[in-house]
């Protein structure tokens, strides 16, 4: 179901008013009968596959913290391996297939394995990373174990986050199951402030930069230097609304009745260096890397080459997770080559800048950092994007040709102008919301102005909504990882 959608407006109302209706001690079975139909409403047959996770951590996670010794660890490695061995007959079986026959034709070897005919679940990635986090807390001792299989099912199921995150660690989430939420105006208005701002970034922002970027990733050979930027640019802002906007619709539906899940994006485009983009872009993905990966293969208390070495390795992984394609690899490769070399030339960097003098600007520099690091981050994203590895290499050989020749038409990528006009006032208007938010939330700092600059606010978001958003159901970029 697409939070997009009629249908989980529909959804939405029904589960919520349910939620208070209810008494508390019944409200967990509710959301998880309603979770299980959020998740069934796009391929049923797939919730067995989530069942057999949840089954195999819920009874891991039981005999870890039953269990002494070497025992625990085993049973550690068991989940582990089980639930990864799920993730990767879904969704990496045929690309590592397709290497080694690739491999195989090179070296005229015999090799008669066939790929699979099998769709990836949806949000498979997601809940599988949420299932082990909680196997792994609970080896650590950072969690006590659930025993109740309805409410730990709830907790790789809660509907709101269940397909594209925030991916939630037990500590945050497990507890609150257990607490009963009151309906509470002010929080509930919240929610819902924050769910229309996810969707106005998801049908008037993403889909509608969508259709200027399709047509030229979709055949890239016909196009050269400033249209390419343009779409890539576009595409920065696209996966940017596309991704946070269901997450704050994620964690606004969660908000209303009562639910605190993790912020998941943190004006990512503002960042000044590599490194804080990754502190304020898919925050849950990243410091579940930090805290599962990262962290265990040493971090940065271990000698300099090891430490870039984790942190390239870290963003391999990555890479690799968003999906199984080399150009996801490439794209996770280029993010830690880009940390590994900060890393090498901060001494030499900040020499530089003092040298011609540009720490004497403090703001100049900083929007200098600003606009290079959106500059490495939209290069990377060409390999995100890219449908092939062929189509990515012409995108970054012609992104400089062509521009002796540029047209008007060459900007407008084939779509009327008006439709380029209200993409580059929406980015805009999207940017200022986000200076605003620089000390507190913008939802924060509309409840403080007056009634008529509130009601504005609200029926401004509202009418572009219903006048500028794209409902065509188009859906989440994510939902493929």
């Amino acid at each position: 179901m697409l939070f997009n959608s009629i249908e989980f407006i529909i959804f939405f109302t029904i589960v919520t008013s349910l939620y208070f209706f209810l008494e508390h001690r019944y409200r967990w079975f509710m959301l998880l009968i309603a979770s299980c139909i959020f998740y069934m409403w796009f391929v049923p047959v797939y919730i067995l596959i989530l069942f057999l996770t949840i089954v195999v951590d819920y009874y891991a996670g039981i005999k870890i913290e039953d269990s002494v010794g070497k025992k625990r660890k085993y049973y550690l490695i068991f989940s582990i391996l089980s639930t990864c061995l799920i993730l990767f007959v879904f969704k990496y079986f045929n690309f590592f297939n397709d290497t080694f026959q690739s491999i195989a034709q090179v070296f005229h070897w015999n090799y008669p394995v066939n790929n699979m005919s099998i769709l990836l679940p949806i949000g498979l990635s997601f809940h599988t990373f949420q299932s082990l986090s909680y196997v792994v807390e609970v080896y650590r001792g950072n969690q006590t174990v659930e025993r109740n299989f309805g409410i730990y099912s709830l907790y790789v199921m809660f509907y709101p986050q269940l397909v594209a995150g925030p991916i939630e660690r037990p500590q945050n989430l497990l507890w609150q199951f257990y607490e009963e939420h009151h309906f509470e105006y002010n929080r509930v208005v919240n929610g819902l402030k924050l769910m229309a701002w996810g969707l106005f970034k998801k049908v008037v922002i993403a889909d509608r930069l969508s259709e200027f970027v399709n047509i030229v990733y979709n055949d890239p050979t016909s196009y050269e230097g400033i249209s390419l930027v343009i779409a890539t640019i576009f595409f920065a802002f696209q996966i940017y609304c596309d991704f946070s906007g269901y997450s704050d619709i994620a964690i606004g539906a969660a908000q209303v009745m009562g639910f605190k899940l993790m912020t998941n994006f943190n004006r990512p485009y503002f960042s000044k260096t590599i490194s804080e983009f990754w502190k304020r872009w898919h925050i849950s993905l990243s410091t579940w890397f930090k805290d599962y990966l990262y962290i265990p293969l040493g971090g940065n208390k271990v000698p300099k080459w090891r430490w870039q070495f984790n942190l390239f390795i870290t963003f391999l992984v990555s890479g690799l997770w968003h999906g199984a394609s080399w150009n996801f690899v490439i794209w996770g490769a280029l993010n830690g080559f880009y940390l590994v070399v900060a890393l090498n030339t901060l001494k030499v960097r900040n020499k530089l800048a003092k040298l011609i003098g540009i720490t004497s600007f403090p703001q100049l520099n900083k929007w200098l950092n600003i606009g290079s690091t959106f500059l490495l981050i939209n290069f990377a994203w060409i390999f995100f994007r890219a449908n092939t590895f062929d189509d990515s290499l012409y995108i970054v050989k012609h992104l400089f040709s062509g521009w002796q020749n540029v047209r008007f038409r060459n900007i407008l990528l084939g779509q009327p102008l008006s439709e380029f006009i209200i993409a580059i006032l929406v980015i805009i208007g999207m940017e200022v919301v986000h200076l605003l938010q620089r000390r507190e939330s913008v939802r924060a700092f509309v409840t403080k102005r007056p009634v008529w600059v509130r009601w504005s606010f609200y029926y401004l978001i509202i009418l572009g909504i219903l006048f500028l958003g794209k409902f065509d159901n188009a859906e989440f970029i994510y939902f493929q990882f």
